[in-house]
Formats: C-alpha cells, structure tokens, sequence
C-alpha cells in the first residue's frame, strides 16, 4: 500500500515526509525531487517567505546508491525561517509573550505574542474552538501551506515512478480573478499536453498557455497587490497516457476520481474540484455530453468531456481535473473580526502570505494527482521490486488488444 505522512510547522525547524511502499530498484535523486521544489518556490504573486526559504531537500532513508530499497523513504526539508521564529516555536515548556526577562534587549517579537484575532476564511477560529488552544499559532502554524513542500516531494518521486510507464502529469493556469483563458474546440489531446508539459519554462511566472491571457492575469495580481488584496483562480491538471483499469466501480472508496477530488480539495484554499468538463456538462443534454466510443484496431473517442474517467475508472484516455482556488485569507487590509479572548470587535490578524497562490500551486496539484495515480496503479500492478511491476504491467497491456 502506498502511503505518505508529513509533519512540520510552517515557522518550526523543518518540514518532514515518510513515503511507505515506493518498490524497490527505482532510480532517485535529490535533483528528481528538488526540480518539482524549484516550481513550487518560482512564480507571481509570492510574498516574503519566498526570499528567504531554499527549500533544499534532504533524502533520510529509503535510497541507496541512487536506487530505492522497498523501505519506507524519509524526505526532509528545513526551514531556514525557523531561526527568526525560535522564541515563539521553541518545543519547551515556556509560554510565548510572558517571559520579557528572556529578552535581554527588553523587546518581544510580535510573533512571540499570543494570537487571538482569527482570520475569516482560514482554520484558526475553528481549529481554536476544537482543540480548546488560547493561541491560534498553534492552528495556523500546522494549517498553513508550508505543509505543502512535502507533498511535491513526495509527488516527485510518485511521478518518477509513473514516467517509468510513460506517464506524465502536467499543469497551467486557466484563470485568476476574472481573467481566464478562453478554450478553442475541443480538447486537442497530445498536442495541448505539449504545451502544458513545457510551460513552465515558458512562462514560470503565471504557466498560462496563451502569452496574452498570461499578462492579463499578471496585471490583475499587481493591481491585487496595490489594493492589499488576495486573489484566486483555476489551475488544470492532466494526466497523459494513464493506462484503461485504475481505480474501481466495484466499491465507492476506490472510485478514481473520487479519490483525486478528496486528494486535490485537501491542498489549502482549494474549495472545489472538476473533473472533466464536469461543470459544464451538468447543463447540457446527454447526446452532448457523453464520449462516443469506436473502434480501429483499439477502442477510442474523439472527445474527452469525461476527462478520462468514466464510473470511477481510467478509460485510456488523459485525465483532466481542474482545482478552483479562494483567495487567500490573510489580507493587507484586515478584515472585522472578533478576539477569542476578550471576544470583543477586532480586525484580523496580518500574517506574511502571499497575494496569489494560482501560478505555483499547480506543481501541488500535480503532486496529489501523481501520489493517487501511483497509488492505483500500485494496486493493479504493484510489487515488491520495479523488475516485477513491469513484466505485470506489460502483460496486462498486451491483454488489452485480445478483449
């Protein structure tokens, strides 16, 4: 069963994953994991951190000689912020904001200070009231982003092991605010997954296909930054050459894409998630939604509305998914709130973020995306040691063109 674990606090020492049943004799390095990191940390929109974080990343276990062992693998990455933020996330028993003799210049960080005024939109008032904390840091320092680091890393080596079957996961930007990019025809299959797959090294600040969208939606991040406001967007993830058979139809738990729904909407600030042109479909008629099926020496569709799944299970075709973004809950300008302690009208808290996530989360995305397709086809295919997963794979394929 393959399976990931992260810890960390967004301001503590560092961030840390453990991925459980990658098999054994895939070739890894650091530079394989780091790239993916690479694409997380570019890209418009991105706040403070972002110039101080090298999110460099560190192989524990699981590697040996540039192969992997079976063995769960253990990835972490520090935080170089952490040496700003010791006061406050130090793991002794001292309480943050009422040890002024601790500073010998007599001054007390602000982050030091206990947090009482929850952000609307974010996890800090609920996540107060649930675990019973008088400090939100204690909720937001576990709810932020940062988290995030560790699942591109454990999506890279996820995608390193699919790309050994031909698989390649990419993403880019379809809007941010009101700007979006405008579809012509139908989906164009390889030829749209090119430019997808090589976006980012086109535009690395937006990863929108089409260069004039791109400045618009760069604009409209300016203008937000201006204001002191946050924005949010769409990003689109597809899948190319998924095999037909992952996932399942038999048992609710093990239907594909409702596996990626719950694997993409768990990314912070992700509030819904499409499949296909499920939205769109939803309005129309079944004659103009449904993929026609035919057949030339194998089954295939001239559409793809379905993006690639159809009762739960890869039909052959790319799997499309599309994440829709709020806009961020930290904003310049605060707004109303209420303090947890004193309960009395007070403006928000104002904690470091960024002003859009859209143009870097999608290399998340991505990541969930390949951990649930590595997953599936762990499942169908899966062994102990590459070796054995190919000869599995490879037979099944065959299979394929007698049915």
């Amino acid at each position: 069963m393959l399976r990931f674990l992260t810890a960390g606090e967004s301001h503590g020492p560092a961030e840390v994953a453990i991925l459980e049943g990658i098999p054994a004799g895939l070739s890894l390095t650091i530079s394989d994991i780091q790239k993916e990191l690479e694409k997380r940390r570019a890209g418009a929109g991105r706040g403070g951190r972002g110039q101080i974080e090298k999110d460099q990343v560190k192989i524990l276990s699981g590697v040996r000689l540039g192969k992997t062992l079976g063995s769960p693998i253990a990835l972490i990455v520090d935080n170089q912020d952490f040496a700003n933020w010791t006061d406050s996330m130090s793991n002794n028993h001292k309480k943050p904001g009422v040890q002024p003799q601790d500073h010998p210049r007599g001054d007390i960080a602000s982050h030091t200070r206990l947090v009482t005024n929850p952000r609307p939109g974010h996890a800090d008032l609920a996540g107060a009231l649930k675990y019973h904390f008088d400090d939100i840091r204690n909720v937001l320092e576990r709810a932020s982003a940062r988290e995030t680091i560790m699942r591109v890393a454990v999506g890279a080596v996820c995608k390193k092991l699919l790309l050994e079957f031909n698989i390649e996961i990419a993403s880019h930007t379809v809007q941010i605010g009101e700007v979006k990019l405008e579809r012509v025809g139908p989906y164009e299959g390889p030829t749209l997954f090119n430019k997808i797959k090589n976006v980012f090294e086109i535009d690395p600040e937006i990863r929108c296909i089409d260069p004039v969208t791109s400045q618009k939606m760069k604009q409209s991040i300016l203008e937000a930054t201006k204001k002191r406001d946050t924005l949010g967007g769409t990003i689109e993830i597809v899948a190319h050459n998924a095999p037909v058979g992952l996932g399942s139809y038999v048992h609710y738990d093990k239907k594909l894409d409702g596996r990626l729904a719950q694997a993409l909407m768990s990314i912070p600030s992700v509030k819904a998630v499409e499949i296909g042109d499920g939205i769109k479909n939803s309005s129309q008629l079944g004659s103009e939604v449904h993929d026609e099926i035919f057949y030339s020496k194998h089954f295939y569709r001239k559409t793809n509305r379905a993006g690639g799944i159809e009762g739960g299970v890869s039909n052959g075709q790319d799997i499309i998914a599309r994440v829709y973004h709020k806009p961020l809950s930290t904003l310049g300008k605060p707004l109303n709130s209420a303090d947890i302690k004193t309960k009395k009208p007070t403006k928000a808290l104002v904690e470091r973020s960024d002003i859009c996530v859209v143009p870097r989360a999608g290399v998340i995305s991505e990541a969930m995306v390949a951990f649930v397709l590595a997953q599936a086809f762990l499942e169908k295919f899966g062994s102990d040691s590459l070796g054995e997963i190919r000869r599995n794979y490879e037979g099944y394929m065959r299979s394929l063109t007698t049915i």
